[in-house]
This record gives structure tokens, C-alpha cells and sequence, in this order.
């Protein structure tokens, strides 16, 4: 059983090295004075929705404000019931995406309150320096701490809990993990340079759970993050995931809670992973432009298929809708998938264009001669 107070120790000690560097402040370089630039206070929504933003800056750069909140809590991730003591930012698995455009500058306010057991971080791989602002981020239960960061490359990018060591892969795989998106000042433009818009904007964030089981193999629970450790570690040192979902449950986006559309709407869906490799499909569908890499300063990939995002990243597809009906969107490791739920629905409305296609002659006996 690992006890709050080892945990807090691991990091205490952690925490303790960052504050024997030089510090930062005292031998910085003098830069632009980022506190007179306009202020704009955001207020983060839970995925696979998205605060409103504009696509095109509007003026010079400003300072984007956030608030997280760290949340310990019990979240149910599949439906059996099978339940995860999550370790979340702002509640939810994945935490929200943030949006900002490139050369505004980031400042999150991060809050541990005092009812959780555990000390966290962010680690933005957007940010530079301080190992992505987890040097800079430590926070105990009962504390709060406030990061700028200036967002000088565009894309999309992962950020996730990173309190070193053996923690940092614990924290991941317990929910901790989410995405920012830098947008280019005048927008995204496909490989020719021209100007591409999305009508709406998905954000998926694929996480892999390591569930410890019992001598009767079902799934166990556990009163705290803590006392689940020593049997998670367990699990994960074995690499092979127990469930593979979108947004933190199993069926989380399917059903009555797809993702919804019509045709001739344009999409773009962020997909995160912040551990495994994973590999996108919109069944019934394609990525008309896709940033795999999520770097919007590269052009994007035409008409895939299938696309690859690699653990430790987020990237991006837009897709104009041509057909109603519901598309499934999955992992294409289908095992995956199907078996452990990486599996979500977008639910399109519209006329169906029976020229793209149309059933020629419906199931009928094989004919005899």
C-alpha cells in the first residue's frame, strides 16, 4: 500500500531539488513585458467539448487565463461498474483542451485542494524550459500555484501530470493527462496555403487503464489513489491495458452521448494520447487534412485513412460530413476497440446522397442459374 505520506515525501523531495536550482526569476533574460499585454479569462469546459475561441487572432497577442482544479475522485470506466480511484484536471478524463494562438501567452492557475491525498504538476509539452513547467508547478494538497508560459509554436500538444519517478506513469494512467491546441494567428491552411475553418472542434482523448483484479479475477476498488499503487504498478509493468477508452469510460461518446454533426458541416477532431500509440479511424469517413503530428506549421496529409498518433501526443483531423448517419470513430486496433472500448460515435443529420453511394439490389436468395 503506498500512504499518503510516501507520496508526499516522493515529491516533498522532488519539490525540494527544483527549489535548490538557481532560481528563475533572479537570472532570466529581460523579455517583452508580457503584464502589459491585454488579459482574456477563459473559462475551460469538460471534453469532448471546447471553450469558445476564435480561429483567426483578433489583435496582437494577449495573456490567455485558466483555472484547473486537481480532482481525486472515483470515476466508473466502464459498464460492469469497474471503478478508478482517477487522479483528474478539472474533473474529467481527459482533462479540457485549451486554445490558444500562437505568441499569446498561457497562465494557468493550478489548485490542489486540500481534500486530496497526493502532491501534482502540469507539464506542458508546448512550454519551454523547467521540463515543461513541472519544475515550476508542485503543488501539495492545500495549494495553488500560477505558470506563464509563451506559446510560440503551433499545434496541438499533450500536457499531463509528471511528479517524477515511478509517479509520473501512475499519475498518467490514472486520468491525468490532456491538450492544448496553439492555433496560427490567421488561422489553419491546408497544403497550399489557402485558409481552411471548422465548424465545430471535437476534443477525444484516449487513455489506457491498468485495473488490478482479484483471486476471483474481477476488478478491484480501492478507498484512495494510494492503496491502489503497489497493485497498479503491478499491472502496468506487464504493458498490456485492461481497458482502452475515449474521454475515461467505455461508451463515454456513443449513443446518446455521440458526437453530433450534419452533413456539410466541417470537423476537426484533437486526439490525444498521452502513453501508447494509437491509430484514428472515422469509419465511413476519412481525414480530408490531417496533422498527425499535430505541427500546424507543417502542411498537413490529405484524404487518410487511418492516422497515427504517437504516445505523448495529440494530433488533428478535419473532415467535411458528405452522408448522415452514425460513424464510428475507434482505435484500428480493433481488438482494442472492441475489446476495451476505444470506441466512440459521431451522429450525423442530413439527406442521403445516393449518388457518393447506393444499394444496388438488397439481400435476396443466391441465384440458382
Amino acid at each position: 500500500m503506498f500512504t499518503r505520506r510516501e507520496a508526499l515525501f516522493g515529491v516533498t523531495m522532488a519539490a525540494a531539488a527544483v527549489a535548490s536550482m538557481p532560481a528563475f526569476p533572479a537570472k532570466a533574460r529581460a523579455g517583452p513585458a508580457a503584464g502589459a499585454l491585454s488579459r482574456e479569462r477563459v473559462t475551460l469546459v469538460a471534453p469532448p467539448f471546447v471553450h469558445a475561441h476564435d480561429q483567426v487572432a483578433k489583435g496582437g497577442p494577449k495573456i490567455v487565463e485558466f483555472i484547473m482544479t486537481i480532482e481525486e475522485k472515483p470515476v466508473v470506466i466502464d459498464g460492469d461498474g469497474t471503478t478508478l480511484h482517477a487522479m483528474t484536471y478539472n474533473g474529467s478524463i481527459p482533462g479540457p483542451l485549451m486554445v490558444v494562438h500562437q505568441d499569446d501567452y498561457v497562465e494557468l492557475t493550478l489548485i490542489n485542494p486540500e481534500s486530496n491525498t497526493l502532491a501534482h504538476n502540469i507539464d506542458f509539452h508546448a512550454a519551454t524550459g523547467a521540463l515543461g513547467g513541472g519544475e515550476l508547478t508542485f503543488v501539495n494538497p492545500g495549494e495553488q500555484v500560477t505558470l506563464r508560459f509563451k506559446a510560440t509554436r503551433t499545434g496541438t500538444f499533450v500536457y499531463h501530470c509528471a511528479p517524477g519517478g515511478p509517479m509520473i506513469p501512475w499519475h498518467v494512467v490514472s486520468g491525468m493527462s490532456g491538450a492544448i491546441m496553439i492555433l496560427p494567428r490567421d488561422g489553419l491552411r491546408n497544403e497550399k496555403g489557402e485558409p481552411v475553418r471548422y465548424d465545430k472542434l471535437f476534443f477525444v482523448g484516449e487513455n489506457d487503464f491498468y485495473m488490478p483484479r482479484d483471486e476471483q479475477g474481477a476488478y478491484k476498488s480501492y478507498e484512495s489513489p494510494g492503496d491502489a499503487y503497489d497493485d497498479m504498478v503491478k499491472v502496468m509493468r506487464g504493458l498490456v491495458p485492461t481497458h482502452v477508452v475515449f474521454n475515461g469510460k467505455v461508451g463515454s461518446l456513443t449513443g446518446d452521448n455521440a458526437m453530433k454533426a450534419k452533413v456539410g458541416e466541417t470537423v476537426l477532431i484533437v486526439h490525444a494520447q498521452a502513453n501508447r500509440d494509437t491509430r484514428p479511424h472515422l469509419i465511413g469517413g476519412h481525414g480530408d487534412y490531417v496533422w498527425e503530428e499535430g505541427k500546424f506549421a507543417n502542411p498537413p496529409a490529405k484524404d487518410l485513412e487511418t492516422w497515427f498518433i504517437r504516445g505523448g501526443s495529440a494530433g488533428a483531423a478535419l473532415y467535411t460530413f458528405l452522408q448522415p448517419g452514425i460513424y464510428a470513430y475507434v482505435n484500428h486496433n480493433l481488438i482494442e476497440a472492441v475489446e476495451l472500448g476505444a470506441t466512440a460515435h459521431f451522429m450525423v443529420e442530413g439527406d442521403w446522397d445516393d449518388d457518393l453511394m447506393t444499394q444496388v439490389q438488397a439481400p435476396r436468395p443466391i441465384a440458382t442459374n
